[in-house]
């Protein structure tokens, strides 16, 4: 005897019982016996390539057709949102009200069990349904289902028996099942023969051949017909189809909270992966990446609105303030916001977020729920989350992003040379001599990071004037940099160090980063710089310093 367990990951079940409108705003729970019977020849067709339903998918759906299913509903409380939406009438245009109700089921879990004895064929055939179904009712309504020997305690959904009473904790509902089959092919023969009989009214199904018309050959034929076809013929419910009366308790649809609402919380991650479309799906139409820093504060402006709670936000990994405002002394483990152009067309369509502390449930939460960001010019960006996770997580994703999105996050045993992709502005006035010459202010920057110091620092002239049209300065409260001018650098450690690594100012909004180098540094070049690998790459000097600042 078949049992299906079924999970909703989207925590609501959209669908109206039969014979109601959806403005009327009523929730079909149970799951009626003829709407599964729908999904599960759909997922057959969807996924199992039928040209014609093979022998044993028929006598599967006949066998579940002739019994009613019994039924656990987890707790559940209607829910619903209203939506003006659009109506054109010619050239004049008004909104018209819509309800769209569900069940909030939430991390509940439902069982149905048919009460009939399927053949191995039947029953493996109906594990592959159950499996790739994806949605049951409306097709926000997403289920992850397997069939399994488990059994509740509790059948809280059943078949009304005759002359059966229960007491006040139990409601009657109406749903749509299936007419047994043998059942319906009697009442069809019934009603063919009528229609052709010497006695059926002049016209009345006569030019109709007797397999055709408005009477599907059998229950199989009713089930796969669609809502023109039957109400074309004049239907006012699906053929081979009946009411029946289901015995639930009365408290399995509340109108408040369930009494045990889920509570989940997230384990902290290292980093989420956001994609970034514009409404047309252009990427020609995204921003530059010479627009790393105030993208990157825009975004981050956006999360931390998302994160707050009635105007008020503690979450120091997101903010990087305690409690009284004051900056963390945390060796910069919260979050770096890094814009990346993974198209590798100078475009930014990803953004990283990387906090080496774990972003908490608060942050997750308010980081999924930015479904969009705002720009300098043009439409708002569209914002989808692709990963999240730790680094480990990170090397599983596909392969055409993980090509783009391994140089900044490293080989899992890291590397040597690193190189610039944003420019590194010095956090303080730079000095011919002493701690904050170039070099310096480097070593100070990976020290104050907790890692190690670089044993080569070289400044790369060509590379610097390629990056010379990024924007270096805050816009949105952040203080402006020291010496506005950004350099191309790049690094080598005695030991292989993982990214992604951000030095300089301003390196929690994507300016000083670095990628990895799997080649010598002899032999290292850009692709999109003037010079060649061959070419000398020249010292850094004082004198140098205004013409840097003037490029």
């Amino acid at each position: 005897m078949p049992t299906v367990k079924l999970r909703f990951p989207g925590g609501r079940y959209h669908a109206t019982p039969w014979g109601h409108h959806v403005n009327e705003g009523l929730i079909e729970w149970p799951p009626s016996p003829w709407r599964l019977l729908r999904a599960l020849i759909a997922s057959g067709f969807t996924h199992q390539g039928w040209g014609e339903a093979p022998t044993v998918a028929r006598r599967l759906i006949d066998k579940l057709a002739t019994v009613l299913p019994v039924y656990h509903l987890p707790p559940a409380s209607a829910a619903h949102s209203r939506h003006f939406m659009p109506v054109i009438e010619g050239k004049s245009q008004r909104t018209t009200l819509v309800f769209d109700t569900w069940a909030n089921v939430g991390d509940g879990v439902m069982f149905i069990h048919w009460p009939c004895e399927l053949a191995v064929e039947e029953r493996e055939l109906l594990g592959q349904w159950v499996a790739a179904l994806g949605y049951l009712g409306r097709s926000e309504s997403w289920v992850e289902a397997q069939l399994t020997d488990e059994n509740p305690h509790e059948w809280n959904a059943v078949p009304c028996q005759p002359g059966e009473h229960r007491n006040w904790e139990w409601e009657q509902v109406s749903v749509l099942a299936a007419i047994p089959p043998h059942d319906y092919l009697f009442w069809r023969a019934q009603q063919v023969s009528a229609a052709f009989s010497p006695k059926a009214k002049p016209g009345r199904g006569k030019k109709i051949p007797e397999n055709e018309g408005p009477y599907p050959p059998d229950l199989w034929s009713c089930l796969t017909k669609d809502t023109s076809w039957w109400k074309g013929h004049g239907w006012s419910q699906p053929p081979g189809s009946q009411r029946v009366l289901y015995w639930r308790r009365r408290d399995a649809l509340e109108v408040a909270v369930p009494p045990e609402p889920r509570s989940f919380h997230a384990p902290p991650v290292e980093f989420m992966l956001l994609a970034l479309s514009t409404p047309s799906g252009q990427t020609a139409a995204l921003e530059p990446i010479t627009r790393t820093l105030p993208q990157a504060e825009i975004f981050h402006r956006t999360i931390v609105a998302n994160t707050a709670q009635r105007g008020r936000i503690y979450c120091p990994e997101l903010t990087g303030q305690d409690e009284q405002g004051q900056p963390l002394h945390d060796r910069h483990s919260h979050a770096h916001t890094i814009p990346l152009a993974l198209n590798d067309r100078g475009r930014i369509d990803h953004i990283l977020i990387y906090c080496p502390a774990g972003l908490t449930h608060a942050a997750q939460q308010g980081i999924r729920r930015s479904r969009e960001t705002w720009r300098k010019k043009g439409p708002n960006l569209q914002v989808a989350l692709v990963a999240s996770g730790s680094r480990t997580d990170l090397y599983q994703l596909p392969r055409e992003v993980l090509r783009f999105l391994l140089p900044i996050i490293a080989a899992p045993d890291g590397a040597t040379i690193w190189e610039s992709v944003t420019p590194f502005v010095p956090p303080r006035f730079l000095k011919p001599r002493g701690k904050n010459t170039l070099e310096g202010q480097v070593l100070a920057e990976l020290l104050s990071r907790g890692l190690p110091a670089a044993v080569e620092i070289e400044y790369d002239r060509p590379l610097t004037i390629h990056l010379r049209h990024f924007i270096r300065r805050r816009t949105h409260g952040g203080v402006p940099p020291k010496v506005d001018v950004g350099f191309g650098l790049r690094l080598r450690f005695a030991q292989p160090i993982r990214g992604p690594l951000l030095l300089g100012y301003a390196s929690h909004y994507g300016m000083g980063l670095f990628r990895a180098c799997s080649s010598k540094l002899s032999t290292w070049h850009h692709n999109d710089s003037p010079s060649s690998s061959s070419d000398p790459v020249p010292e850094l000097q004082a004198d140098e310093w205004p013409q840097l600042l003037r490029v």
